[in-house]
């Protein structure tokens, strides 16, 4: 079995393959594509829902590995964990970019159907939201994306980050309750009950 590819240590195996790809060697440099260009690929498309954009974001994070494989230290961080903080400052910066290209070329005449309404809506909204995840501190960042978009248990998120279950929870509760800060104005307005009490005399 390739070594690079054996599951048992892979934070091991990236920096090895790292230098080895920085000392000239193609072969590391297949052998870290094969195992996180389709995962950086996975959660571009999650955060970006396009085929092509999240295919340009993918080959954008590998292009920077392969910049920053001389300067990369052993132990510092996980290759799966830059790999996804880049991918979603990419993203963000591509949902950024796509909110205000929509309000530019929206027409002056508003469409009325409803579909397009809420389209636009939903768009809003996930722009916010990734604007909002951009502003987090990086370890709190880094759990929520791997817990809510990779999808990961809170003890492989803990593997993940070097750092324990409780942290983790720490984490993610923390960047809950700031997210929910920034997005309640999103949330839409309470309908007003209507009074039970009749006018008769």
């Amino acid at each position: 079995m390739d070594m690079a590819l054996d599951s048992g240590n892979t934070q091991n195996d990236d920096a090895q393959l790292m230098a080895l790809y920085a000392s000239g060697d193609q072969s590391a440099a297949r052998a870290l594509t094969a195992r996180h260009l389709p995962r950086i690929f996975a959660h571009a498309f999650r955060l970006l829902n396009d085929h092509a954009e999240a295919e340009d974001v993918a080959q954008e994070v590998m292009l920077k590995l392969w910049k920053i494989a001389a300067t990369w230290r052993e132990g510092e961080a996980k290759v799966s964990t830059w790999a996804y903080r880049v991918t979603a400052n990419a993203c963000t910066d591509r949902l950024r970019k796509r909110r205000t290209t929509g309000l530019e070329a929206a027409p002056e005449q508003i469409d009325d159907r409803p579909a397009a309404e809420d389209s636009l809506i939903a768009s809003d909204r996930q722009s916010a939201l990734y604007t909002a995840m951009a502003g987090l501190p990086e370890r709190q960042r880094d759990a929520l994306v791997l817990r809510h978009f990779q999808e990961l248990s809170n003890p492989d998120i803990a593997s993940a980050l070097e750092t324990s279950v409780e942290a983790v929870e720490s984490l993610l509760g923390r960047a809950r309750r700031t997210l929910a800060g920034k997005l309640a104005h999103l949330r839409p307005p309470a309908r007003a009950k209507k009074s039970t009490k009749g006018a008769r005399t």
